[in-house]
């Protein structure tokens, strides 16, 4: 029976000793090549697109290299960190900058989302209406946007025109540096629709019961959405600042397009952190540094330090939620 069930080309007993002794079979190697094959656009596009810059702007973060220059490249160690902190004013003017919008505009926006969402699960009829009218704006591109708001906040357009209507004085927006980035702020609530629709869902899910026990102990409005629904959502709630801290470190677009279209300066340099460096964020300085003026080393430089400082505040920020967030599970 054992010579009959052995494959075509095996001496009789091979199958058999061949299951004894490991009792089962070895995959072949062709399957290996197979499936590096399928696998071969993921690994190439992750060693050229991925792993190969990250290891080169490491290594040019420790020499003077420029783009475009036909000098040597020198090893300088860590001078290039060391001017970052030492050498460099507008620099510390990113930093500043970066910082205000993470600890205001996150923040803000967290908090608007979460109340537009609260004010539209309440709402009996045209709720779907209403959530779309809230959640579209998100899908309108960065810049499109930008340069709407460019226009909407311009100081003589549409709504500096309104304010003069009610006898009010309306500011220079993006031109006046007391107010470049409170007009970013507005920009990000208007297009807080995604995260709105997540906290709609998060509040939706939370069980009936836990409102009518409130209920039946005489807890009001605000009672329940303090003991009840913020802890149920508080998965949601670290979700939307930690994404959001992470994007507002890396802020670029909006304040790179606010900054070139609202200056009418001919040096695209001096375009970048208009009005007087209030807009001129971690980001656009790195931009700035590495395409404008072509200090490679000197950008690589910040670029490092940039993943490390979103790497340390992240996990500071994981490890602080441990006492705040709340998971059904009654884990934390």
């Amino acid at each position: 029976m054992t010579t009959l069930l052995a494959p075509v080309g095996d001496a009789p007993g091979t199958a058999h000793q061949r299951t004894a002794r490991g009792g089962r079979r070895r995959p072949s190697r062709a399957r290996w090549w197979v499936v590096l094959a399928f696998l071969s656009p993921f690994i190439i596009g992750f060693c050229v697109f991925v792993l190969y810059p990250v290891i080169a702007t490491l290594y040019y973060s420790l020499t003077d290299f420029q783009a475009g220059s036909y000098r040597p490249v020198q090893f300088v160690g860590l001078r290039n960190y060391h001017a970052l902190f030492t050498q460099s004013d507008t620099f510390w003017v990113s930093v500043r900058n970066t910082l205000w919008m993470v600890l205001v505009m996150v923040p803000l926006r967290t908090a608007w989302a979460m109340f537009t969402a609260w004010v539209i699960i309440r709402v009996k009829r045209g709720r779907a209406v209403y959530r779309t009218l809230f959640f579209l704006p998100s899908m309108v591109p960065v810049v499109a946007a930008a340069l709407s708001f460019i226009v909407l906040l311009n100081p003589v357009g549409p709504l500096n025109r309104l304010l003069d209507v009610f006898g009010v004085d309306g500011p220079g927006w993006f031109s006046d540096p007391a107010w470049s980035k409170p007009s970013l702020v507005l920009m990000a609530l208007w297009a807080s629709g995604n995260v709105m629709v997540i906290f709609s869902a998060a509040m939706l899910d939370v069980p009936r019961e836990l409102y009518e026990a409130a209920e039946l102990d005489g807890a009001g409005t605000w009672q329940k959405f303090r003991s009840v629904t913020l802890p149920a959502i508080s998965p949601v709630i670290f979700f939307a600042l930690l994404t959001g801290m992470i994007y507002t470190f890396q802020y670029f677009t909006e304040a790179f397009v606010a900054s070139s279209s609202a200056n009418a300066t001919s040096s695209s340099n001096d375009l970048i952190g208009y009005p007087a460096n209030s807009l001129l964020f971690y980001s656009t300085e790195l931009y700035r540094q590495g395409f404008g003026y072509f200090k490679t080393g000197y950008a690589s430089a910040m670029a490092w330090l940039l993943f490390l400082v979103i790497f340390a505040a992240t996990v500071v920020f994981i490890r602080a939620s441990r006492r705040f967030v709340h998971y059904s599970g009654g884990g934390r």
